[in-house]
């Protein structure tokens, strides 16, 4: 019945219908896989995006790679062939893959001609089920995510980082704040074992969400129901829980970015009060609303910043949203009292009515024209999944026409309400600073060769 009614879908449906992106066939595998299935842009593409719920934040800082390594064992080969012969097999069914892991989830994303799709399912399938992990395939990549977080990660390194001195400006307060891991987890101790586990546990079809865009084969729910639904399911782990701020952070500090440089990055950071509800919404207007507000005073006003900028970023349970301003090293003083001045102004008389407006509407317009295309559909998809429910997925353009400028003044007194913490980012030493000591160091060359040539006539 389910196939007959997806059908009666592909063929009636008007072209306004197909492109309506909140409107998503959905359902559950008897064994419990979620299946997202839309009609897309493009009938000769489809693009495919595979979630597996585990990512960094599922396991303790020593652990964290973990499923990115195993991320990477799986492209490794299905066969005698190795990883070569993979790659190979998907070049012949004209199609592309990667696979990233988050915070939050790992995911495969591949692009594919939409005649060749359930065979690019089956291959994937064949990497999920019968890869075989072994040492090799593990020492290598262990090399290949080395390489992806830096290069080999000396003593010196790690030092820095629990010095608190490698990070740039939002990672360093996250780490302060007890948001964020100080060093990086140590691949090079992790076991096959563990990898395997993480497969066992994570890899299952009631933990995995399947997003099918572009165009679809009449057969494919029916070829989902046989193949997919012989992924295993397993007993639900509780997931880890995500940390939240545990330790204090100083208020102001610099931080050196470099030796040699008269350019300096200014960010104003502040923690995301938790909003009843809206949350996303109202942070994403406040943050385009400081967007105008920064160009406004900082560049068309005093010429300081050429792009200043506002962004939101998450570590463990909090969001940051941080002012930033790329100035030179001797105007930072003078940019930081205008940011102060314009977070004390919106403090007392909160956001222009008519400035609000503008940008929410903007906002609501944008959302018209921001996932074009097979891949971006399938993107916003991967990206709102938490925003799925009963066929649809919430359309953010009426949450946003429902944040009120009551609303978003209320936010952003809240987020206003505690002082925030500055950070300064710099090279050690400014070209001026170079030259006065390059004339110091020639004069005191010059000085102790004239002694010298003294005591020796």
């Amino acid at each position: 019945m389910r196939c007959l009614l997806f059908v009666c879908l592909l063929l009636g449906c008007s072209s306004s219908f197909a492109l309506d992106r909140s409107r998503v066939e959905g359902y559950l595998l008897p064994n419990g896989l979620q299946v997202l299935l839309k009609p897309g842009y493009e009938r000769d593409h489809v693009s495919i995006r595979l979630v597996v719920g585990i990512g960094f934040d599922d396991f303790p800082c020593h652990q964290q790679e973990l499923p990115h390594l195993l991320e990477h064992l799986l492209f490794s080969g299905i066969d005698d062939s190795g990883e070569g012969g993979l790659e190979e097999r998907m070049q012949a069914l004209g199609g592309e893959w990667n696979a990233y892991t988050s915070s939050a989830d790992t995911t495969f994303v591949i692009e594919a001609p939409a005649r060749n799709q359930r065979k690019v399912l089956d291959l994937l399938l064949a990497v999920i089920n019968d890869t075989q992990l072994d040492e090799d395939d593990l020492a290598n990549a262990k090399q290949i995510v080395t390489r992806e977080d830096g290069g080999h990660y000396t003593h010196l390194q790690r030092w820095l980082d629990r010095q608190d001195l490698g990070h740039g400006a939002s990672d360093q307060l996250a780490v302060e704040l007890g948001l964020k891991c100080a060093e990086r987890s140590a691949v090079d101790d992790m076991t096959l074992k563990q990898v395997e586990d993480v497969r066992q546990h994570w890899y299952a079809a009631n933990n995995m969400t399947l997003i099918v865009v572009g165009g679809l084969d009449k057969l494919l729910p029916a070829y989902l129901e046989r193949a997919y639904g012989e992924l295993q399911p397993v007993e639900p782990e509780e997931r880890r829980g995500l940390d939240g701020v545990s330790h204090k952070a100083e208020a102001r500090r610099e931080l050196n970015r470099g030796w040699l440089g008269d350019g300096a990055r200014l960010h104003w950071l502040f923690v995301e009060p938790v909003l009843d509800d809206k949350h996303d919404q109202t942070y994403d207007l406040l943050q385009r609303y400081l967007d105008w507000a920064l160009y406004s005073e900082l560049r068309l006003k005093h010429g300081l910043s050429y792009g200043p900028w506002s962004d939101r970023e998450s570590f463990g349970d909090s969001g940051l949203l941080s002012l930033n301003a790329d100035v030179d090293r001797d105007q930072v003083e003078e940019a930081e009292q205008i940011l102060a001045g314009l977070i004390q102004q919106l403090r007392k008389d909160g956001l222009d009515p008519a400035t609000f407006e503008r940008i929410r509407q903007a906002a609501i317009d944008r959302e018209a024209w921001t996932s074009q295309g097979n891949s971006a559909l399938a993107d916003y998809y991967w990206g709102a999944l938490n925003a799925y429910a009963e066929g649809r997925f919430d359309d953010p353009a009426r949450r946003l026409r429902q944040v009120s400028l009551e609303e978003a003044n209320a936010a952003l007194r809240q987020l206003f309400a505690e002082p925030g913490y500055v950070r300064v980012e710099k090279p050690v030493f400014g070209y001026d600073g170079v030259i006065g000591l390059g004339v110091l160091g020639a004069g005191l060359l010059l000085a102790l060769g004239l002694i010298w040539r003294r005591r020796h006539h």
